[in-house]
């Protein structure tokens, strides 16, 4: 199997700082990129099925860490934080996040986490939330996306996020499926969120 994180890691890093917001580029050039490697055993996710439509569909900004990451799928150690007993089985199916860096990702690093997440069409993530602030950076359209006691508000590809810590958010896809860059920071980089909200 061939692999090449550290051009994920670069990809990653150079997409983050050509991003039009101030955060992005802040907490890019905020980032120690010189991270020891991690060896990690690779670990699939049924979602990782779509990367396929994902890279068909992001725009061109996002073309060549899409490819990176569509490259590497197979060695990659995907996670699911919940279980069955959580949202059942229809969601994990559809569900999965890969940290690149972190306290558990492929690159060590103990101050920032990023890595992506992956939802597959017609797929809510309920509301939940963490100590740890994060930034998201959806790369596909079409995705609804609700903080705190707001309505759902469809976001377009490329236009960040920001959940402050401890703030209840939720995301719910249409049609196709979403893949976004996460970051968190201020908080532990491996804690699992608390769910606040039901399937609906």
């Amino acid at each position: 199997m061939t692999t090449n994180f550290e051009e994920l890691l670069e990809a990653f890093r150079a997409f983050l700082q050509f991003q039009g917001t101030s955060m992005a580029r802040d907490t890019a050039a905020s980032i120690d990129w010189a991270m020891p490697v991690r060896p990690l055993e690779p670990k699939t996710a049924p979602c990782i099925r779509h990367l396929d439509r994902i890279g068909d569909i992001v725009p061109e900004s996002a073309q060549p860490l899409v490819r990176s990451l569509a490259g590497n799928r197979e060695a990659l150690c995907w996670g699911q934080t919940y279980t069955k007993e959580d949202f059942g089985l229809d969601f994990l199916d559809n569900y999965g996040w890969v940290e690149v860096f972190g306290t558990r990702g492929h690159f060590a690093n103990d101050e920032v986490a990023g890595g992506f997440l992956i939802l597959g069409p017609e797929t809510v993530y309920p509301d939940h939330h963490h100590e740890a602030e994060e930034i998201y950076i959806p790369l596909t359209d079409g995705t609804g996306w609700r903080k705190g006691e707001g309505a759902f508000q469809v976001r377009r590809a490329t236009e960040l996020i920001h959940h402050p810590s401890n703030i209840n958010h939720a995301m719910k896809t249409g049609v196709e499926p979403l893949l976004a860059l996460y970051l968190w920071r201020g908080g532990p980089l491996a804690a699992k969120s608390t769910i606040t909200g039901g399937m609906a």
